[in-house]
């Protein structure tokens, strides 16, 4: 079934969040998020949301900093990795989003595409194959495969492959997650010209 047009779990309004909120947000935010949260009384749909639960999104969101503001493997691999795993989940909020992103991270409209259709992406390093590989393979059979594990231990140090499956692992929690809240994309997101993965069955 496709996603409705409303969430099923309403986003908080950030009036409504109590001070159990308000410090599961400090713990893992800078001080300019949450005063700018505080001003204009609006946050993202994802945080809003999770706000329903403090206790539970406060170390949540400090674990996932982690992988978001130092990956091991690093930025753009990470990205290659965590939008294979938005499109093959259908979690429209983390692909917009992260899809958006993309060029920050010196991830192409090519790179985009190739994640779309499953295919390896001209200029992919033997490395960035092997990471999408291994995203694959967990969705798929939930490990990644010795002849795909072999190689990337060949490229990566422990630190890093102690990594790569909390990764997907973790974007993958995240992505049935908004699914199954149905969380939407915010309305002044534009996401013109950006293909959408299909929903869910």
């Amino acid at each position: 079934m496709a996603m409705t047009a409303q969430p099923r779990l309403r986003p908080l309004p950030p009036a409504d969040w109590d001070d159990d909120a308000f410090e599961a947000l400090s713990a893992a935010f800078s001080d300019g998020l949450v005063k700018h949260i505080r001003q204009t009384g609006r946050a993202p749909n994802v945080l809003a949301t999770m706000m329903h639960h403090p206790a539970l999104s406060g170390p949540f969101n400090v674990y996932g900093n982690v992988l978001l503001k130092q990956p091991a493997i690093g930025h753009r691999a990470r990205e290659l990795m965590l939008l294979r795993v938005a499109w093959r989940t259908g979690a429209r909020y983390e692909w917009v989003h992260h899809a958006l992103l993309a060029p920050q991270y010196d991830v192409t409209e090519q790179d985009i595409g190739a994640i779309t259709r499953g295919i390896v992406a001209d200029g992919w390093t033997p490395l960035e194959r092997d990471l999408v590989a291994a995203a694959d393979e967990m969705l798929d059979s939930y490990r990644v495969s010795d002849d795909t594990w072999n190689r990337l231990a060949e490229q990566l140090d422990e630190r890093q492959l102690i990594e790569i499956p909390l990764l997907v692992g973790t974007y993958t929690c995240l992505a049935m997650a908004f699914n199954s809240w149905e969380l939407q994309v915010e309305d002044d997101v534009d996401t013109t010209g950006l293909p959408l993965p299909p929903a869910p069955a």
